[in-house]
């Protein structure tokens, strides 16, 4: 089978189904390690390293026109400290508070969208649709190969809590709820203008996308950033206008990625057309599609949930993780991945080792 068949298979519980090997990348400075011990050669790329461990692709790499700001923020350095720290303008228009040697998310400092001025000012004007936000040049390539092909569908909400910081945005939300509808209606209405073109012109081009891929990150390890309530209120009616347009061309797999515990979104997503869930973190809260298969059956299926921590530890402990992994491949529509990017204390030959060992149970 081919990537991308191994990949339907189980997402579609064929009968014949085959378990890819699949994985979502690495932090640079994963990269960076495995370099200077030997591991990566200089030009390697993200691809070249997953097949030298054993991985068959990395999920979510999808097509993408640009849902975000166009044109983007020029970064630039604010201020400077002795320390060697800056603060930064990032293309979001948010200054950041950046240490050296520092890894992670940058601590906010300001934001750039604070009310309705800066809005029309700053944001509106890059948020409209245009066809300069597509490049289909090398779309017939990417379907010709044998990865699954996915079509990335933006952002309800993620990337306005972004632009306004969640402390901000949970203030506009009630002293000013006309600017808050209006912020989430421009940014829906542009994610179905883009994902109805690329539809579109896939279609044209005899190109089907195996699955659409929407981006949130709106919780953490106590639940959501935003009241449930209002988060189906205002972005369910556009999760569900862009999952209708993508049956309609045949598409059945519609995942999201999003970071924390879900629990509470996953009924909202799931009324709304989103079917997949991504990356099921373990972490401290011991996320898995388990309970949520449960509760809601067949119709919820999942990529993630594995616990990449083990990584950095030894072979005992990734047969650990592998065992606890295998009744719930057994369930059908999930398939194990790294539940986040491959951190630096990952030992490059225990990623290899838990690779050797799925190929074998697979």
């Amino acid at each position: 089978m081919t990537n991308k068949e191994m990949f339907m298979s189980v997402m579609e519980r064929a009968s014949n189904a085959k378990m890819p090997i699949v994985h979502f990348g690495y932090w640079d400075e994963t990269v960076d390690k495995w370099k200077n011990e030997g591991h990566v050669r200089e030009g390697e790329s993200w691809d070249d390293i997953a097949t030298n461990l054993g991985f068959d692709f990395g999920y979510a790499d999808c097509f993408a026109g640009n849902t975000g700001l166009a044109p983007a923020f020029q970064a630039k350095v604010i201020k400077e400290f002795p320390d060697g720290s800056i603060h930064r303008l990032n293309e979001k228009g948010v200054v950041e508070l950046q240490k050296p040697g520092a890894t992670g998310i940058p601590a906010e400092i300001s934001h750039t969208l604070t009310d309705r001025a800066s809005w029309e000012r700053e944001y509106l004007p890059r948020l409209q649709f245009s066809e300069d936000r597509f490049d289909f040049s090398n779309l017939k390539e990417l379907a010709e190969t044998d990865l699954p092909l996915g079509m990335f569908a933006g952002s309800m909400y993620g990337t306005i809590r972004d632009w306004f910081g969640i402390v901000n945005l949970s203030y506009i939300a009630f002293e000013d709820e006309e600017l808050y509808n209006e912020v989430i209606c421009t940014v829906g209405e542009l994610a179905y203008k883009i994902a109805k073109n690329s539809l579109e012109k896939a279609d044209a081009l005899g190109v089907h996308f195996d699955y659409i891929h929407f981006w949130e990150d709106i919780c953490f390890n106590n639940g959501p950033l935003v009241s449930p309530a209002v988060f189906e209120e205002k972005t369910g009616p556009y999760y569900k206008k862009i999952t209708d347009l993508g049956k309609e061309y045949g598409v059945k797999i519609f995942s999201l990625d999003c970071d924390g515990k879900i629990d509470l979104l996953v009924p909202i997503w799931l009324k709304n057309g989103v079917n997949t869930m991504f990356p099921i973190e373990v972490g401290t809260w011991g996320a898995s599609i388990k309970p949520w298969r449960d509760l809601y059956g067949d119709e919820i299926l999942g990529v993630g949930g594995m616990d990449k921590r083990v990584f950095a530890y030894g072979k005992k402990e990734i047969d650990a993780e592998i065992e606890r992994l295998k009744p719930l491949m057994d369930l059908g529509g999930f398939i194990p991945c790294p539940d986040h990017r491959i951190p630096p204390d990952a030992h490059w030959d225990m990623v290899m080792y838990y690779c050797d060992q799925m190929r074998k149970i697979v």
